[in-house]
């Protein structure tokens, strides 16, 4: 076991396909192992042995049973492992992917996924279920309203006009609605309230989330930063020293233009829209709230928004105050500031004006 410096694992629910190889790159192992199996055949491997994985489902909770063994257990995302499948998309199986992980953790360039701990995936458990809850109140809604226009009975596009009305149309008896269908309505107007519920409880978790936790605190002092966008960077984050820069962080929440330069020309498209899709419209939302209510502020950030609305539109403001936001979440969660919209950023010493000599008397 000593020979093994680096192994490439592709996960599955019952089966992991292990790839390991030696110093020299050749091919130590290379079979299909049940979970159980795996975590005994880790346990053998020498200390600092590179274990390297894709970021999917038990990923996190995998990598951090390995750190426990003393292994350097990496997360790899999917789009940088499949250029490293040399049989490209027409040779893709479990055996061909273990290799193709195994490949990309030995390249320095790759970078890795930060390993959650147990907190922040129970956080972003709680905004899962709420977004999944909104899902199905939409359903549930248009499912009631589908079902009221069969007969004749059209309301106001709003979730809110709906429900005044609801109760009522359901006991007026000079409609044509049927008796099974009032009740199977009644029914359906029930779980709408049930999911109000889970919706609000969800709620106020992530405002207990905000109160408790000192980074999410600092985060939704931000103009278009709440407290489910600061809940839910801090979950998905973590520790923001892993991306050096604030120009870093919000290319890898997608919020920078894309690229299509060539011959020293550049050519710069709509945003990447790459990372996160939660947290970036998270924090396009945020900028929309921040944008309303810009008129009615004075600090630097809301007038230099006006400005910019005016000069290149409501949607292109938008995205740009969304990406100044999280540089400045970068800027603040990393050096524990609180955050000050009035801030001046200094001169950097490269762009400072050259001192002039004193003319001669």
């Amino acid at each position: 076991m000593d020979e093994i410096t680096r192994v490439g694992v592709d996960l599955a629910k019952r089966v992991y396909q292990v790839h390991a190889v030696d110093g020299s790159e050749r091919t130590v192992l290379a079979r299909p192992m049940s979970p159980q199996r795996f975590e005994q055949w880790a346990a053998t491997l020498p200390a600092g042995c590179v274990v390297a994985m894709e970021s999917c489902s038990g990923a996190h909770h995998l990598a951090r049973r390995l750190r426990l063994m003393g292994l350097d257990a990496r997360l790899i995302a999917a789009h940088f492992i499949a250029p490293f499948r040399v049989q490209g998309t027409s040779g893709k199986n479990d055996a061909y992917d273990a290799a193709a992980i195994c490949e990309a953790a030995s390249r320095v360039r790759t970078r890795c996924i930060a390993v959650k701990t147990p907190q922040q995936q129970g956080w972003q458990g709680i905004h899962r279920l709420r977004e999944g809850y909104k899902e199905e109140r939409t359903a549930c809604i248009n499912r009631i309203r589908g079902l009221l226009a069969e007969f004749g009975l059209v309301f106001p596009q709003s979730p809110d006009a709906l429900r005044r009305v609801l109760s009522h149309a359901l006991e007026d008896a000079s409609n044509e609605l049927p008796g099974m269908l009032r009740l199977g309505l009644q029914r359906a107007q029930a779980h709408w309230r049930l999911l109000d519920e889970e919706i609000a409880w969800c709620d106020s978790q992530v405002k207990q989330h905000v109160r408790q936790d000192q980074a999410a605190a600092r985060a939704a002092q931000l103009h278009g930063v709440g407290e489910l966008t600061a809940s839910a960077l801090v979950a998905a984050v973590g520790d923001m020293h892993q991306f050096k820069s604030a120009r870093q962080f919000s290319a890898w929440l997608g919020l920078v233009p894309s690229q299509n330069s060539s011959g020293g020309k550049h050519r710069l498209g709509r945003i990447t829209k790459r990372g996160n899709n939660y947290l970036r419209t998270l924090l396009i939302q945020g900028a929309k709230s921040a944008l309303l209510a810009a008129p009615k502020r004075c600090d630097r950030i809301s007038q230099w928004l006006l400005q910019l609305r005016d000069r290149v539109g409501w949607q292109r403001a938008l995205v740009a105050l969304a990406n100044k936001n999280a540089r400045i979440l970068w800027a603040v969660l990393t050096r524990e500031l609180d955050y000050d919209p009035e801030h001046v950023p200094p001169i950097p010493q490269c762009k400072q004006p050259a001192p002039t000599a004193p003319l001669p008397a």
